[in-house]
């Protein structure tokens, strides 16, 4: 009887399994899908494992899918896709990485048990035998989940030698299932973590966005800071635990920032900024006589986020995106009154473009202080700056404030050919508009000319 949890696993894996069967192999899924059934989770993702060698795999899936591929087929996997679900398909396998490399030696096995014992965790260390769907649960995978609790199917330190990167996993399955490290896993990325030099950048930064993006990552985080493994690859956040301030009671700007992170919507960017957001502080820090201060901290940590994320190899557009996030998560404080004026709102929507909701977002999960008047006053205030932006998105486009006339125009009226001038010409222009909103052209025209003659009487 196939419980009813796993019926859909069965159900989707029907025709490899068939296929494999009758060509006398055995086919089993592995990995997130088993493990995420057994929790009632969706897990999109389809991995199986197999005794077929990899020319096997190959042969036996291009009479079925729709598309194969075999970049992987030297480590034993190969890829299909049939209609819109996607499936990799590895050969058993009982590789070992060696000291300094960051390739496996890949050694193919005969039985699951081989394979599994080389997963990264017990509760990953699961397969589902199709098509009678038999659960193997050699390390007590299940029982591991029952109680929270992670380990490794081999001593963690055979493990994370094998491959560095699980130490960083690690982090991902405390905050994303709950699980709590067993003592000696613990120890074990102690000691070890200056071995994750080995691994590639790209790959510690997809392991830490999957990490930020769980619904709340701050147990993981800690853990990356308590163990040392932070410092390896992210040595700006384990800066931020800074020695309390024992006059004015200044708070760990390192709890704040995990904080921020988990008070933020489970949007990567976002998320990202949150990370980063504080980062300057440590740079910047100085005691006076009103207390702690980190002045133009975001200045410094937006240079600060660029490089860290530069060296983790995050994509151009990402790196842009969160580090204008960082140097603008301070901006809301810089206007005191209370009354949003239309030059200010068109200002602060000019400088956040269109990231102006996640920065929105940022600066209301940066108000972590637990002084409840503080918090409501800062809450209406946002709550006042939102209202004015919908209200004047209502009369103009403020995501592309630009002047009331281009360069074109400019230089026609004023007989000037490319150059500083134009550009002056233009930032007028654009002060004009930020200040008054949209003045039309003959308007815009006939300032830009008083503004001309002014410049040719100052000259």
């Amino acid at each position: 009887m196939i419980p009813e949890r796993l019926r859909p696993l069965v159900n989707a894996t029907a025709e490899p399994a068939e296929i494999f069967r009758a060509a006398g192999h055995r086919l089993y899924l592995v990995g997130g899908a088993v493990r995420d059934a057994i929790l009632g989770r969706a897990e999109p993702d389809l991995d199986f494992t197999t005794d077929a060698r990899p020319d096997e795999i190959e042969a036996l899936v291009r009479g079925w899918a729709d598309v194969v591929w075999t970049q992987g087929k030297r480590f034993g996997t190969i890829g299909a896709k049939k209609g819109d679900q996607v499936y990799e398909i590895t050969t058993h396998r009982a590789e070992a990485y060696s000291p300094d490399s960051r390739k496996p030696d890949v050694v193919f096995a005969d039985a699951v048990e081989a394979d599994l014992s080389r997963r990264d965790f017990t509760v990953n260390a699961m397969a589902l035998e199709l098509p009678a769907a038999e659960l193997v649960d050699p390390f007590g995978g299940v029982a591991d989940l029952a109680a929270h609790r992670l380990r490794t199917p081999l001593r963690p330190e055979e493990s994370f030698s094998d491959d560095p990167l699980r130490m960083l996993r690690a982090a991902r399955f405390i905050a994303g299932y709950g699980l709590v490290p067993d003592d000696d896993v613990v120890e074990a990325v102690r000691s070890m973590h200056a071995r994750i030099e080995i691994v590639s950048a790209e790959r510690i930064r997809d392991e830490l966005d999957k990490l930020i993006v769980v619904d709340q990552p701050g147990a993981g985080l800690w853990f990356l800071v308590h163990t040392g493994l932070a410092a390896e690859f992210l040595p700006e956040l384990p800066a931020l635990a800074l020695e309390q301030d024992p006059i004015h009671h200044h708070k760990d700007v390192l709890a704040h920032t995990i904080a921020v992170v988990e008070r933020a919507s489970q949007d990567r960017i976002l998320r990202l900024a949150a990370l980063f957001h504080d980062v300057g502080k440590p740079k910047t820090r100085s005691i006076g006589p009103e207390g702690v201060s980190f002045h133009h901290h975001e200045v410094v940590g937006a240079r600060m986020t660029r490089d860290r994320m530069r060296a983790l190899h995050y994509a151009n557009d990402d790196i842009e995106q969160v580090t204008r996030l960082v140097e603008l998560h301070l901006r809301f404080h810089g206007y005191q009154s209370d009354v949003w004026s239309d030059s200010a709102v068109r200002r602060y929507a000019r400088d956040a473009g269109d990231l102006i909701d996640r920065l929105n977002e940022l600066t209301r999960c940066d108000c972590t202080t637990r002084n409840q008047r503080r918090a409501a006053e800062l809450a209406h205030r946002m709550d006042q700056l939102e209202s004015r932006l919908v209200e004047l998105a209502a009369e103009e486009e403020l995501k592309a404030i630009r002047p009331d006339l281009n360069g074109v125009q400019v230089m026609e009226q004023l007989g000037l050919r490319p150059g500083p001038e134009v550009g002056q010409a233009l930032a007028f222009l654009l002060e004009l508009r930020l200040d008054e909103g949209p003045l039309g052209e003959d308007e815009a025209r006939r300032r830009l000319a008083q503004w001309w003659e002014r410049q040719a009487a100052q000259a």
